[in-house]
């Protein structure tokens, strides 16, 4: 298969293609609407008992998820959160651009700033993120103008760029030289990190050096993604439309079409086997033969 050949699939029903591996990413079509009525979702992350938190983000409000409970209202009043991931201590840690800042959320749901301010100006719009197995915190800070900002605010970091935060709140930008950078996801080994410049339509692949910082830039795939996760056979999950499914060489393996273009995705459930995805005003759970790492 060709590094950059493109599959077309009408039905989710269709076995996978996929190099080197035999066994479908799944086997039938059991894609479910669990949930709807939403005004846009975004930021599913799974909790380490396999609960699914996502946001209504023009609405403020916090979702969870339970494959047995269903979908409840977690937390009302979020400072707007959009990307979510949870930390080692399964703390959910979030961008809040209400106030363009990195925020962490307790189980009591108190809130508490991590970080809020680069070279001494306040961020562009942070907008999604991934933890290392370490604890470093990688987010992108793009620039999505809100009509709850107050009056004036304007653009005011010299690049849309990729941070990196870590535990004893060291600061350093990472990446500066994209589009529009968007979604973003790590390997579970903490050596690779994929991050797409959603404008450029591109997902750009880099080496996570001992010491955090990033080398060795390298093409990945030819789209841009809103949000991105990462399987146990190390294929990438993009949002683009619909979900694009990348091996780790980037040969594309499936397509997954869903009733809404997805925002953002993550695997869940007791199993970590649901693909749980979030698509403008529903959510949607796929039932597959791989696992979230």
């Amino acid at each position: 298969m060709n590094r950059r050949t493109f599959i077309k699939r009408s039905s989710l029903a269709t076995a996978a293609v996929a190099t080197g591996v035999h066994t479908p990413l799944f086997t039938q079509n059991n894609r479910l609407k669990i949930g709807t009525g939403y005004a846009f979702t975004e930021g599913p992350a799974v909790a380490k008992d396999g609960s699914v938190f996502f946001t209504d983000q023009p609405n403020d409000r916090i979702y969870r998820w339970d494959e047995k409970e269903g979908i409840s209202l977690w937390m009302d009043g979020t400072e707007r959160s959009n990307g979510m991931y949870f930390n080692n201590d399964d703390q959910l840690v979030a961008c809040a651009d209400e106030q363009n800042r990195i925020i962490l959320i307790d189980s009591n749901q108190e809130m508490k700033v991590l970080f809020e301010e680069f070279e001494g100006k306040h961020l562009n719009g942070p907008n999604d993120l991934w933890i290392a197995p370490n604890g470093d915190i990688y987010f992108t800070d793009a620039y999505y103008h809100r009509n709850y900002w107050p009056e004036g605010h304007s653009e005011i970091q010299e690049a849309r760029g990729v941070y990196r935060l870590t535990p004893g709140r060291v600061i350093t930008r990472v990446i500066d030289d994209y589009k529009q950078p968007n979604g973003i996801v790590g390997t579970p080994d903490g050596k690779t990190l994929y991050v797409a410049d959603i404008e450029d339509r591109k997902i750009w692949r880099y080496e996570i050096l001992p010491d955090g910082t990033l080398d060795g830039k390298t093409f990945f795939a030819p789209h841009g993604s809103d949000g991105m996760t990462i399987d146990n056979r190390g294929n990438i999950y993009l949002t683009m439309g619909k979900v694009w499914v990348y091996s780790p060489e980037g040969e594309l393996i499936r397509e997954i079409d869903v009733p809404e273009s997805p925002s953002n995705l993550c695997f869940g459930g007791e199993e970590r086997d649901i693909l749980f995805i979030t698509a403008r005003t529903s959510v949607y759970t796929l039932k597959m033969n791989v696992k979230g790492v």
